[in-house]
């Protein structure tokens, strides 16, 4: 079949697009408003973009009930700063209420349960009980285009520059982190999720190793 991503009626097909950009790492992001207030929101559009320097971007669309945008995009620009947790298996429930629309200034955090707990160099506290967590400065916002008559829903990306990395002596092995010990969390498609289970390696055909 070939799918029209211009058109909008495709017998009753849901938009593919997201389920076939898979597996997408979620970018679960803790940030402060200018009262200190918390919020944590995760983010299927998120993704490392540089190594050196570390780069990070989450992806936000549209406007946020009766907010201009959403919560943690406002409160990076605003604040200079965020942190990007690691989504476990064992946190994906939480994850999953952290999703909720609630009104600004709700602490997210609290309404799924989990403890705080402080970062070095930024102010957002992190999830205390995520194997991994990323201590970012906000960079920029690149806005992207605008579909006509959908100008609602126009997406930005947000970068920011990891300055900090929380990692869980647990999930260390043999100097090198163990992705089976936490199985991290990605998005699939509509409301599918999936856990790194298997692991397996490939050499690349100039590695001399």
């Amino acid at each position: 079949m070939f799918y029209d991503i211009t058109g909008r009626d495709h017998g009753g097909m849901q938009i593919p697009f997201t389920a076939l950009v898979v597996p997408r790492p979620i970018g679960w992001i803790s940030t402060v408003d200018g009262q200190g207030r918390v919020n944590l929101a995760p983010y299927s559009f998120y993704n490392a973009v540089s190594g050196s320097p570390p780069m990070v971007y989450f992806s936000t669309t549209g406007t946020y009930g009766d907010n201009p945008t959403k919560h943690t995009r406002r409160n990076a620009e605003e604040t200079g700063e965020f942190v990007v947790n690691m989504v476990s298996a064992e946190l994906a429930e939480q994850m999953n209420v952290t999703t909720t629309m609630v009104d600004y200034g709700i602490d997210e955090m609290k309404l799924a349960g989990l403890a705080p707990a402080p970062s070095r160099f930024v102010k957002p506290p992190r999830v205390a009980r995520s194997p991994i967590a990323l201590e970012c400065k906000y960079w920029k916002t690149v806005e992207m285009p605008v579909e006509e008559g959908r100008e609602a829903q126009q997406a930005v990306v947000v970068f920011g520059r990891v300055v900090g990395i929380h990692i869980d002596d647990v999930i260390v092995k043999d100097g090198r982190i163990d992705t089976l010990a936490f199985k991290p969390v990605a998005r699939l498609g509509y409301s599918e999720y999936t856990t790194t289970e298997n692991v397996w390696k490939m050499r690349r055909p100039d590695d001399p190793a």
